[in-house]
């Protein structure tokens, strides 16, 4: 498997897209997981994209994306609700890191996702922070909603797509690296059954969505 020095944002995405499709396969390399990869990772990191996902136990960032040691910076909350510690966190990814490209990752079956869902249906909501998570979903769901959306796949992919557009609009770091092209920020949609991503977003980067039937 060749690595890209100063890959750019197609080339980032290429590559993640790569493990995904050896791991689908069932055919991982498990790259940079040795100790010569740990030893040359001690003193910095260069990973090539920041991955902000849900934070589902079978969302594991570097196994899905047949990935190792300094490839992904993970920033993981439940639902990928973006408070401004992620925000931080992906900006310190983008413009300390240089990371060429952004991936909010979503999944079908989340339950955050379901949590939104129900609330709406019945007005009873979660007690404690989980109210909270619920309610930064809750947006996406009407969205979907209001557009005719009504199917988990559609709101999934809503959501993700909000978040997406929610990083470039609370984040001016993002928007003007997507605008100078030296970053690209994309969505992906994850089947727990087959181990899949599909990509249902994608901003500055020159890639063509799938149609959907």
């Amino acid at each position: 498997m060749t690595e890209i020095h100063n890959p750019t944002p197609r080339d980032a995405f290429d590559l993640l897209m790569a493990g995904n499709q050896r791991f689908v396969a069932g055919a991982p390399e498990h790259p940079n997981q040795d100790a010569t990869r740990r030893t040359e990772t001690a003193p910095s990191q260069q990973p090539f994209a920041v991955l902000f996902g849900c934070s589902d136990s079978r969302l594991a960032a570097e196994i899905i994306f047949d990935r190792g040691l300094g490839d992904l910076f993970v920033v993981r909350t439940a639902g990928h609700v973006a408070g401004t510690e992620v925000l931080g966190s992906i900006e310190f990814g983008v413009s300390v890191l240089h990371a060429p490209l952004v991936v909010v990752l979503g999944h079908d079956s989340c339950g955050a996702v379901a949590a939104a869902c129900s609330a709406l249906e019945n007005g009873q909501t979660p007690g404690g922070f989980v109210r909270d998570v619920v309610e930064r979903v809750t947006p996406s769901v009407l969205a979907a909603r209001a557009a005719g959306r009504e199917s988990a796949e559609e709101i999934l992919a809503e959501h993700i797509e909000h978040t997406v557009d929610l990083l470039l609009e609370r984040s001016r770091v993002l928007a003007e690296a997507v605008a100078a092209g030296r970053l690209a920020v994309v969505g992906l949609s994850y089947r727990l059954a087959d181990g899949s991503a599909k990509l249902v977003a994608t901003r500055g980067l020159d890639a063509a969505l799938p149609t959907t039937s």
